[in-house]
């Protein structure tokens, strides 16, 4: 029986090495020990690993372990990679078996080191196929501080599993002793330090990074989510820093986006506000890309996305752009169960203006008249993914290239793939660039190398302007606000850089414009859009209609009530224009009845008689004592006019009568001297007036009678004692 010292005894690897041989596993017990102070329970809690999930993550692994030379192969892994992706029970199996299959991926020398020195490897009944399940177990083993497994006994029972189980315990100490080694030759006090230092920080800031989630505006809006989580015991908190224990607070780039601490992911996740797709999980820099595609676009304008991994970015993109009518064209979606997949869950998303291709991005003719309303490209190409601190949620999240794992367990990339990447990359950007109609670009990727972001999008650059000149991209300014936070992003060079931290994962982002040709105008309604998007104008209401707007409606709406007015008296008015008109005919011609004259000469004889009858009236009314003459040879000479243009119109037909255009005329202002009734002196009044002389579009009578209200009300206000000037524009 083994006796075990606490963590604390061994203090450094040149004390466990003057230790005897006997004492190994002590060492072993050491590095477990320390891993759970590291990760707490109420932060990390270990997840229990079934049968199954042993199975699952075997295959992973079989598919993503190094293959070495010939000449160094010392384990052998059976049947190459695995062909199928495993079926797991939920996403919680789903993301702790890949976890478990990624960390057998970093250790893998050292396991494969332990297999050797400690003899369970080789066994003569175990067969090559069956050495990823051993090789991961193995490392769970190890991380269990070789202690046995505690399976309930309504676990699913796998014979294989369980036989290699008891096959590992059987070599429990030897496995110890073979681990302490390891570390005394690579002088390391935990396995951890064997990994290379850039994947241990990427370890670290994956325990710290907060949980992002955006809300999900076509169901439910930011405020209404925060009430939510205040109903169901979250605190909201003002920064990143106090986030602890049930809190939550919102992000200072993207409005809709909110923060939580990283261990309550299983938690959160089984919450109603999740589960009915209120709130989105997924990473921060996912919306940074999104957020700068909305803030781009004018009305009704079309989005191309050239790649999409998984729904989650494209779904954000429809939830912002759902106001603005445009469809979402998302390329390369070539099997019919991910078609099928993807309309599902954008159907539980309400994402109505998304359109799947099958067509991959590159293979698009750019003028394709299905796309002649975009203006705005989403470029997300395949990238190495250095600037992420998780890379199991990485590559589920965002369905990534499993393939990735491998450059992350070593921390860096191959020079040939990094090349093969940037390659690829600058060939979507220029072929971006053809897409005539496209009036920006935004290129994102989470990596932190020059290669795939600076470069790529300055070559692409330089290629387009030696190519055509006409109509070239420039690069703009970030268009998502900036954090406080200098550490955190740099926006230098007009590029947005996002370096990996503890609070967020490294991305790029540069936004390309197109040279707007000075001929083309950009509409007001554009300008006020973009504005509205990019939140300058909070508390500002765009409905509102502008003030020549409401005149024309109250003109409109006043009009209606005058004609409804003046309809009894527009009666009076036609019926006795009638009888004047048959007593004027009968004095032209007394053997000529009215019948006989032609209907069009008829209504101009009563345009011509009502305006003259008219004027009389209105001067008869308005003459005082002191009237003079010449005011009404003004009116008179405005009958003569309104009669020229009558007698002029002459209809083609009986039945069809012109519509005369309205006319305005302006008289100068009349300066009216009157007199006061005591001391009988002359005085200016106040405000000159003006004679307006309004034609309306409906007819004679209408703007006769408007017309001639007009100068009667505004005569109505002058007292008796009015003496006109004889020439008032004088």
């Amino acid at each position: 029986m083994f006796h075990f010292r606490s963590s604390t005894d061994i203090q450094s690897p040149s004390y466990a090495a003057r230790r005897d041989i006997s004492n190994l596993e002590e060492m072993a017990m050491s590095h477990s020990t320390e891993t759970v102070v590291r990760s707490t329970p109420s932060q990390h809690e270990k997840p229990f690993y079934s049968d199954s999930l042993f199975i699952n993550a075997a295959e992973i692994f079989q598919s993503i372990h190094v293959e070495k030379p010939p000449d160094k192969i010392l384990v052998k892994y059976g049947r190459g990679r695995g062909p199928s992706v495993p079926r797991f029970k939920d996403e919680r199996t789903q993301r702790w078996s890949y976890k478990l299959a990624f960390n057998a991926l970093k250790y893998q020398d050292l396991l494969e080191n332990m297999l050797l020195d400690s003899g369970i490897y080789p066994f003569g009944s175990l067969s090559d196929d069956a050495t990823s399940l051993l090789v991961v177990m193995v490392y769970d083993f190890q991380d269990r501080k070789f202690q046995p497994r505690l399976v309930p006994d309504t676990e699913e029972y796998i014979p294989e599993v369980r036989e290699i189980e008891n096959y590992i315990h059987s070599y429990k100490t030897k496995l110890a002793a073979a681990l302490a080694r390891c570390r005394i030759k690579y002088d390391a006090l935990t396995i951890d330090y064997i990994l290379p230092e850039i994947v241990r920080s990427q370890e670290r800031r994956a325990f710290t990074i907060p949980l992002y989630a955006w809300v999900n505006t076509a169901k439910i809006s930011v405020v209404e989510i925060c009430s939510a989580l205040k109903m169901e015991g979250f605190n909201k908190v003002n920064s990143m820093a106090d986030l602890e224990g049930y809190s939550f607070c919102a992000d200072e780039n993207c409005k809709d986006v909110l923060a939580f601490p990283p261990n309550l992911k299983d938690e959160l996740a089984n919450m109603e506000l999740f589960t009915n797709y209120k709130l989105i999980f997924q990473d921060k820099s996912q919306s940074l890309a999104v957020h700068s595609v909305s803030t781009l676009m004018n009305l009704d304008d079309d989005i191309i996305v050239t790649n999409m991994y998984s729904g989650l970015t494209v779904a954000h993109m429809s939830t912002l752009t759902n106001q603005y009518t445009c469809n979402i064209f998302v390329c390369g979606i070539k099997s019919a169960s991910k078609e099928a997949e993807l309309q599902d869950f954008f159907t539980h998303m309400e994402c109505k203006n998304v359109k799947l291709l099958q067509e991959t991005f590159t293979d698009i003719h750019p003028t394709d008249p299905r796309f002649h309303k975009a203006k705005v490209i989403l470029l997300q190409p395949h990238c190495s993914g250095s600037g992420v601190s998780d890379p199991v949620e990485f590559i589920l999240n965002e369905h990534g290239d499993t393939d990735l794992l491998q450059d992350f367990s070593q921390g860096s990339v191959a020079e040939e793939k990094l090349t093969s990447l940037s390659n690829r990359q600058i060939l979507e950007m220029v072929h971006a660039m053809k897409f005539h109609k496209v009036q920006a670009i935004v290129y994102y990727t989470c990596s932190v190398y020059k290669e795939e972001n600076e470069d790529v999008v300055n070559k692409a650059l330089d290629f387009r302007v030696n190519e055509n000149k006409h109509h070239a991209y420039r690069l703009s300014p970030p268009v998502v606000p900036l954090c406080s936070s200098s550490e955190m992003i740099s926006a230098s060079d007009k590029f947005f850089k996002v370096e990996p931290s503890d609070i967020s994962n490294g991305c790029f982002l540069a936004v390309l414009t197109r040279e707007r040709d000075p001929s083309e105008a950009v509409s007001v309604k554009d300008v006020l859009a973009r504005a509205a998007a990019k939140g300058l104008l909070e508390g500002v209401e765009l409905t509102k209609h502008s003030k020549r707007d409401e005149r024309k409606k109250k003109l409109k709406t006043s009009g209606q009530k005058g004609a409804s007015s003046t309809s009894v008296s527009q009666a009076k008015i036609n019926e006795f224009l009638n009888r004047e008109s048959l007593i004027g005919n009968a004095k032209v011609s007394p053997s000529r009845t009215r019948s006989e004259i032609p209907l069009h000469a008829a209504n101009q004889v009563n345009n011509s008689n009502q305006l003259k009858k008219s004027i009389k009236q209105t001067s008869s009314s308005g003459t005082t004592v002191h009237g003079n003459a010449k005011t009404k040879n003004s009116l008179s000479s405005m009958s003569k006019v309104f009669e020229k243009q009558t007698s002029t119109g002459k209809p083609k037909s009986e039945d069809k009568l012109i519509v005369l255009k309205p006319v305005e005329i302006l008289l100068p202002p009349v300066m009216l001297p009157y007199f006061n009734a005591p001391g009988n002196k002359v005085r200016n009044p106040p405000h000159p007036y003006y004679y307006r002389w309004s034609g309306l579009k409906t007819s004679s009578h209408g703007s006769l009678v408007s017309s001639l209200s007009i100068i009667g009300k505004s005569k109505e206000t002058f007292p008796f004692s009015v003496v006109r000037h004889p020439r008032p524009w004088l």
